[in-house]
């Protein structure tokens, strides 16, 4: 155990979920009655945010935790920063934590920055004199010192997670947890903070457990990873294996794989998107697009819809979850048939470099949401010529080619 910073055994979170009925005064009367003789809401149901979960993390490790929106990530941190009691399970910490979950995450809002320095320090067991020692460093690093005599509360949403995340990095703790909430400050300092995690996981052999959806940052700061499905640990180990079993798990290349039962789904799901295909312009099925051809997406529905009133939305991200396409019906102002059961989307000249994507769609009928699945199709692309020249852009540099002539007078 000596090498050991944090042990996770069986550990579970449940959550009550309230169901409320419509408020007139007979059902008022009713649950009124259910609590009284029953003893309990009959309108409650439990949600397992966790669900045996085990792992154990050793000293100097930096991991990376990763799993789609609802996985049970930012439970599992409160958790272990001791911000909510597990439900069942054990966990044992070795060494100081500091935790950024949130902007403003240890601050009190009515005290100045500067105070707020003093009082973190204060909170992870360092003598003043400690605090004194890093108090320049920690301004310094975060960017605010013009504010340093203002209250926090006063700060904007940027200011405070600067702030926080210079004194949590700084104050020397030996385990450094770090949610998404990186993602509120700017490129520029985003950057500077993964270089400095990089720094004391590295240099300082101290803990790190670090919840991201950019899976590039993941890939560069992580030596290790834990992969999160639906509150229960689906893998762990090297980063980059980590990474890529979470892209193969959302990975969807299959021609005509039908979405009916997608996880995660929302909407009315009285229309439903069954199946989506992708072809060439001369609707030829295929497998891998190419840049700089034609595209066609086929999305088939689960019934005939009238199209009057409806509204389709197509969305494309990378595998690292960045939003780099968007296409609307509405946009273009396009009337479609009186009654459809398949729904096309063209791209004339498909400007995407080789890799992997995925499509996002958003289904509406008379302002109603019907159908909606965040990255519910994922398809290859492979490296064309684009520019008609027989050369591409180098890998890695760019998702988009964009037309475009050099010229001089």
């Amino acid at each position: 155990m000596a090498d050991i910073a944090i042990k996770v055994e069986g550990l579970g979170k449940e959550y009550i979920l309230g169901h409320k009925k419509s408020g007139d005064l007979r059902n008022a009367f009713g649950d009124r009655l259910n609590r009284l003789f029953k003893g309990s809401d009959q309108n409650k149901e439990s949600f397992w945010a966790l669900k045996d979960v085990s792992f154990e993390i050793k000293k100097g490790e930096a991991v990376g935790i990763i799993g789609r929106n609802g996985a049970g990530k930012s439970t599992l941190l409160k958790i272990l920063s001791r911000i909510t009691e597990p439900t069942k399970g054990r966990f044992e910490i070795n060494g100081r934590v500091s935790s950024l979950l949130e902007v403003g995450t240890g601050f009190h809002m009515e005290l100045t920055g500067r105070e707020n320095i003093f009082l973190n320090g204060t909170i992870l067991g360092m003598k003043r004199a400690e605090i004194k020692q890093k108090f320049d460093e920690i301004v310094e690093f975060s960017g605010v010192e013009k504010f340093l005599d203002t209250p926090v509360k006063h700060y904007s949403s940027g200011m405070k997670v600067r702030l926080a995340f210079s004194v949590a990095a700084h104050l020397e703790p030996e385990i450094l947890i770090v949610d998404e909430v990186l993602a509120v400050g700017d490129a520029e300092f985003q950057k500077k903070c993964l270089g400095k995690m990089d720094e004391v996981s590295k240099n300082d052999g101290r803990t790190i457990l670090f919840v991201s959806h950019n899976l590039a940052a993941v890939n560069q700061l992580c030596n290790s990873g834990i992969l999160l499905r639906q509150g229960n640990v689906t893998c762990q180990g090297e980063a980059q294996k980590i990474v890529h079993q979470y892209i193969s798990y959302n990975k969807q290349i299959e021609t005509g794989m039908g979405l009916i039962n997608l996880e995660l789904r929302k909407g009315s799901l009285e229309y439903q998107v069954d199946s989506i295909e992708i072809f060439s312009e001369s609707m030829q099925s295929i497998k891998i697009a190419k840049t700089g051809e034609p595209l066609v997406f086929e999305i088939l529905l689960n019934k005939k819809v009238a199209s009057k009133g409806v509204r389709l939305d197509f969305a494309i991200d990378t595998e690292h979850d960045m939003r780099i396409g968007w296409f609307s019906s509405s946009v273009i102002d396009h009337e479609l048939n009186a009654e459809f059961d398949k729904i096309y989307l063209k791209i004339p000249k498909l400007c995407l470099g080789g890799g992997l994507y995925y499509l996002t769609f958003y289904f509406t009928t008379n302002g109603e949401l019907t159908d909606f699945i965040h990255q519910g199709f994922a398809f290859e692309v492979e490296e064309g010529d684009y520019f008609g020249t027989g050369k591409t852009i180098p890998k890695n540099q760019t998702f988009i080619y964009q037309s475009h002539e050099i010229f001089s007078n």
